[in-house]
């Protein structure tokens, strides 16, 4: 009866929404509730886990998209690489859209979201049972990751990547 309560009481995760909740909250909650082992699952969850119910199909996606987005990256960077072994169109065509996005916030969020619909479907039916608590887990993941990506810290770091670029023409010119 415990697991229905902790599931229904924990607020709604959206991608486009920020963290009702940190991780470390979620797990203090689950503490009681979980018994030990799935306790220990959850608290070394990760978003490359690949143990657990849900982990193993995540994972699956998971590494895809990441297989695709380090090729693309590779491609985009004129270094030769192979493409990988096995490539999901939907995928290939969700990295192709957000590597060419002008705005790279916009095309982190493309990519969030498309994970979030991808645990709702894996997760489907499920609502008061292991795949509805570590998908949930898994989201809360993702928006942590999120909220990594402060805006101010961003234009930050471009303006140094452009100093460092207009130092090295400047030193070349120089030459």
């Amino acid at each position: 009866m415990a697991y229905y309560y902790l599931i229904s009481s924990l607020p709604m995760l959206k991608a486009d929404g920020s963290m009702p909740l940190s991780y470390d909250q979620f797990l203090i909650l689950c503490r009681d509730v979980l018994g030990d082992a799935k306790y220990a699952l959850l608290k070394d969850l990760s978003l490359s886990s690949v143990d657990g119910p849900l982990v193993k199909e995540w994972a699956k996606y998971y590494g895809l998209l990441h297989e695709e987005l380090t090729y693309q990256r590779n491609v985009r960077l004129g270094r030769k690489t192979a493409a990988p072994s096995y490539r999901e169109e939907s995928i290939v065509k969700l990295v192709s859209a957000a590597m060419n996005h002008k705005n790279p916030l916009a095309a982190e969020e493309m990519l969030l979201a498309w994970q979030f619909e991808k645990l709702d479907e894996l997760v489907g039916i499920h609502y008061f049972d292991d795949y509805a608590l570590i998908g949930y887990a898994l989201k809360l993941k993702l928006l942590e990751r999120k909220q990594s990506f402060i805006k101010e810290d961003g234009k930050a770091e471009f303006g140094r990547i452009v100093g460092n670029l207009e130092h090295q023409i400047m030193s070349m010119e120089q030459e």
